[in-house]
């Protein structure tokens, strides 16, 4: 949980900017990749990123601009990474104009529950992060290079004379 704006927003700055950097690999033909047939595409795993920005931002009463969570999955790549993008920012944006760190432990209701507005920043990270997992499996699949998050993947590693590993 949060206890401190600027503690979020220098850990949501750090990964969204992963994000983006996972989503600008995106192609258009690697949207419709899945794991499995009745599996969720790339595509529609990735738009969730974008769309829940405006929706569990909105429960949490932030006004983020994004898509409504009914739209549907674009057929471009590039349209995905610039509207997550957008809303990445006016997620930190709207956080520090119109919230305070004594905000965190205010009791809010989400999905039903009572959750503090700390738990839901961190819930929404840990939200960000488990979805950009699954598109590094699926960008795999799609036969697309993966950039480096927490260091370099595995097709960095020669950039940096790190030995291929099995």
């Amino acid at each position: 949980m949060y206890k401190s704006i600027t503690d979020f927003i220098t850990d949501w700055k750090n990964e969204s900017e992963s994000t983006i950097k996972i989503l600008k690999n995106l192609s258009d033909s690697s949207l419709d990749q899945k794991v499995y047939p009745e599996g969720r595409t790339l595509g529609f795993i990735a738009w969730h990123l974008v769309l829940t920005l405006g929706e569990m931002g909105g429960k949490a009463g932030l006004r983020i601009d994004s898509p409504a969570e009914n739209t549907p999955v674009p057929t471009s790549a590039d349209k995905i990474s610039k509207t997550y993008e957008i809303a990445a920012k006016a997620l930190w944006h709207e956080i520090q104009k119109n919230w305070n760190d004594k905000m965190l432990d205010e009791i809010i209701e989400m999905y039903g529950e009572k959750w503090k507005r700390g738990q839901a920043l961190a819930g929404l990270m840990k939200h960000e992060i488990h979805h950009r997992g699954q598109l590094t499996i699926l960008m795999r699949q799609a036969g697309l290079k993966v950039p480096g998050v927490y260091g370099p993947a595995k097709e960095e590693w020669p950039q940096y004379g790190m030995p291929t590993m099995e």
